[in-house]
């Protein structure tokens, strides 16, 4: 057990091998206290990061120096981007690769604010504000007034038309979409409104398919609205992806399997469907529904815009077919696409009109109505990205560096001790990497001699001889 100490009455170390040696040991001492625990209360993600944390407030109490933390102590386990936190300068200051500048343009860096060694100019904070006046104007020059209660609960209808254009050419109207304070909140209300549709329809006990490894949150959230589960593991030889004759044989064998939650491009593996596995899946759906099976696709569209433009275009078009689109409930979030996490920006699409009027009741009655400052700077923000197309593409040039570090870093710690069984190329999206341990490791062992935190595979409903990095928390640093 540590013993917390104030850091006034902790006694100064001063050398930086004793310092180093007793991070160490505090290592060692927090991760047998956790390793019993990594399954309880929020589950594994939490856990892995709330250790971090704890340890490096016990090592500042003990004033070990912050340079020794911050080589002890590499933080791997949540996937949020902090912008302001960026240090990478590929080529000359100021140019396009200097990623410093991220947080500047896409205004979250305050005017004047120093972003290691680059003032920010401030210009894209104050233009984001400019817009979100005038963007209230357009409002309310279409009869919304966004200081008052929604009726309806699910945002302005200028803003989803909006989004309903940028949903990569699917033919889909601003009806059809419904805003959400991010993705998560957005799968929670679809869960919601389909469990409050499937009760008036007297169909009970319905079930949602959930290939693992995936993001654990839709399912706590299913099962807290009264859905069955099934799990299903993937496997490596497939990239993790479910495929078209495991899909039938999964649909044969449980009948009560009304939704599938499908993550196009998958958290935590970092590999994407292609379209010729998304029209197989469909194939193998067409047939159920022909038979009367009214399954729908749940399609967590959350890093699509990470990728190959190109690529990720193609991934959406698989949906373009009017059974398939009649059949699939898209969720959308600009949190990782753009880094803008703390925003909560997110929206869901259904393909077909009929569905979205009758989960509609999940929004007005769980919140009641958006909030109208979120709402107008979410419309601000749409504005910019849409003005400043290079953004997305600089954001994907910083992730994809970032992901070739890693896997450069995790590379040369496996020539040194042997730890991982495979380290996994991505599909050149997200901001992970999925890797395969020896069968002696697992996360804990790989944080004690490497001080590496990631996130085991039992976050991920798999097994905990993989495990998932993240490149969002700190910089990688160059091998």
């Amino acid at each position: 057990m540590i013993i917390h100490n104030n850091s006034a009455d902790a006694p100064t170390i001063s050398s930086p091998d004793e310092q180093r040696k007793i991070l160490r040991q505090l290592r060692s001492e927090i991760l047998l206290r956790y390793r019993p625990h990594i399954q309880e209360g929020p589950g594994p993600i939490r856990v892995m990061a709330r250790l971090v944390a704890e340890l490096e407030q016990e090592c500042r109490r003990r004033n070990i120096a912050e340079e020794i933390i911050a080589s002890e102590i590499v933080n791997r386990t949540i996937g949020d981007v902090n912008l302001r936190k960026v240090i990478e300068c590929e080529g000359e200051p100021g140019g396009p690769a200097d990623y410093r500048l991220l947080a500047d343009d896409l205004g979250i860096a305050l005017p004047g604010e120093d972003l290691h060694g680059y003032i920010a100019s401030g210009e894209a904070y104050l233009w984001l504000r400019e817009q979100m006046m005038e963007c209230e104007r357009l409002l309310l020059a279409h009869d919304y007034d966004p200081r008052i209660y929604d009726i309806y609960g699910v945002g302005n209808p200028v803003l989803r038309s909006w989004l309903a254009e940028e949903m990569w050419g699917l033919p889909v109207r601003g009806e059809q979409v419904y805003l959400s304070l991010g993705a998560m909140d957005g799968i929670d209300k679809v869960l919601r409104g389909l469990a409050h549709m499937y009760r008036e329809q007297n169909i009970s006990d319905p079930a949602v398919l959930f290939p693992e490894p995936g993001f654990g949150v839709p399912e706590w959230q299913a099962k807290s609205c009264g859905y069955r589960l099934h799990r299903f593991s993937t496997l490596p030889e497939h990239h993790f992806k479910l495929t078209a004759t495991q899909l039938d044989q999964i649909l044969a064998q449980n009948t009560d399997i009304r939704l599938i939650y499908l993550t196009i491009t998958n958290n935590p593996t970092a590999f994407a469907y292609n379209p010729t596995e998304l029209n197989a899946l469909h194939d193998v759906l067409r047939r159920y529904w022909q038979q009367g099976r009214n399954i729908l696709t749940f399609a967590d569209l959350a890093y699509i815009g990470t990728g190959n433009p190109q690529e990720d275009q193609e991934r959406v078009e698989a949906f373009t077919p009017s059974d398939v689109l009649a059949h699939t409930i898209f969720i959308s979030s600009f949190s990782k696409t753009h880094s803008l996490t703390g925003e909560r920006f997110g929206w869901v699409t259904c393909g077909n009109p009929a569905l979205a009027s009758a989960i509609a009741p999940s929004w007005s009655n769980t919140m009641a109505s958006l909030p109208g400052e979120w709402q107008l700077r979410f419309m601000a923000y749409l504005l910019l990205i849409q003005s400043r197309p290079w953004i997305v593409e600089k954001i994907r040039a910083f992730y994809r560096l970032r992901r070739e570090r890693l896997v450069a870093q995790l590379r040369r710690i496996d020539e040194e001790q042997h730890l991982f069984a495979q380290i996994y190329r991505d599909d050149d999206a997200t901001v992970y990497n999925w890797s395969r341990l020896r069968p002696e490791e697992d996360a804990f062992s790989l944080f004690e001699k490497t001080g590496i935190a990631g996130v085991p595979g039992s976050g991920f409903g798999y097994t905990d001889e993989f495990i998932r990095f993240s490149i969002g928390v700190i910089p990688v640093p160059t091998v």
